[in-house]
């Protein structure tokens, strides 16, 4: 299934996403190292929420047909950029933090299967360092 969004960019390093589907907008802007007032998500601070959002959510997809509670489940990403040779994303390290629900170590396994295999993780090129650490309450 193909998802239509338009992008406009609106100046001073600002660009306006619509998503088709739903209508929701969202401002982006370069980060406040690259020229920009840093307001805003930058386009690769939203790589690394979409890798957080994607293993929260496919943690949920595997929780609820599990029968499993993961509300309150948490994702910090720390998102670190290179240089050289080109400006990219080097490094995203992901903490994901779930809460204390006792589940056992079969379920931890199967939550944690589910995260390693999120789409957007599957789809970040092999040279950005990705690490996702899970925490049990």
């Amino acid at each position: 299934m193909a998802v239509e969004v338009e992008v406009v960019y609106q100046g001073e390093l600002v660009c306006k996403a619509v998503h088709g589907p739903s209508k929701a907008l969202m401002l982006t802007e370069a980060p406040a190292d690259n020229g920009g007032k840093g307001e805003q998500f930058s386009p690769t601070d939203l790589v690394g929420t979409a890798l957080g959002s994607c293993v929260l959510t496919i943690m949920g997809l595997v929780a609820k047909r599990g029968g499993l509670d993961i509300s309150g489940a948490r994702a910090k990403v720390v998102k670190e950029m290179a240089s050289a040779p080109l400006r990219r994303i080097a490094h995203l390290a992901c903490t994901v933090t779930m809460p204390a629900r006792g589940f056992t170590e079969e379920q931890k396994q199967k939550l944690v299967r589910g995260a390693e295999l999120c789409p957007v993780k599957q789809s970040l090129h092999p040279d950005v360092k990705v690490e996702i650490e899970y925490v049990w309450s």
